[in-house]
């Protein structure tokens, strides 16, 4: 029994570790969100800005901005993803859109999240996005590809100094963890 309690004692605590594993990698796009929000570091950029404040801004017609766009896929990620425009001018104040183009080539269907980085970083309080791909994750089907629609305003109080900012997202594959979560959530509603 000596050995068969030590056995169990040691699985229990390698099934605790490879759950707190799994959790701890799940989290880890939301927790360098919150990371990067607080620091500032990374050009994270903020959370959405609604329409109404956007709609307050003036528009600097004596001033343009130019703002790049810039699409990666993490390491594990095989979708096509790239912005449609690679840079536009833009009036500080003045809403703008954009497109960037996904594609799922794979024959299973596929979640992402993209994670947004705007340099150089102190640009980052004056972009201001009230629609963006980037809140919340996109589910493609196999072959599926889509236009999805960043809409933003460049604050007019950016200092002068700044006449380009770069915007760059990081498409990363999410499909397994968040499958995971609605399999457990679909079984804790069972159980109920």
């Amino acid at each position: 029994m000596g050995h068969q309690g030590q056995n169990r004692r040691t699985i229990a605590k390698s099934v605790i570790a490879v759950v707190a594993m799994f959790g701890f990698g799940f989290a880890l796009v939301p927790l360098y969100d919150v990371f990067c929000e607080v620091t500032g570091l990374n050009g994270k950029t903020r959370g959405q800005y609604s329409e109404a404040e956007a709609g307050k801004q003036q528009v600097d017609e004596s001033r343009r901005v130019r703002v790049q766009f810039i699409a990666n896929n993490n390491e594990s990620m095989p979708w096509e993803f790239r912005p449609v425009e690679f840079q536009i001018k833009v009036h500080p104040g003045a809403m703008a859109e954009v497109n960037y183009y996904a594609k799922n080539p794979t024959s299973k269907r596929m979640i992402a999240q993209a994670v947004p980085s705007l340099s150089p970083s102190e640009g980052t309080g004056y972009f201001h996005k009230t629609e963006c791909f980037c809140f919340t994750s996109q589910t493609l089907e196999p072959g599926e590809e889509v236009l999805m629609p960043l809409r933003f305003v460049v604050d007019q109080a950016l200092p002068d100094h700044l006449s380009t900012l770069t915007l760059s997202y990081t498409l990363f594959d999410q499909t397994e963890a968040l499958l995971d979560v609605e399999t457990e959530n679909k079984n804790e509603l069972a159980v109920r």
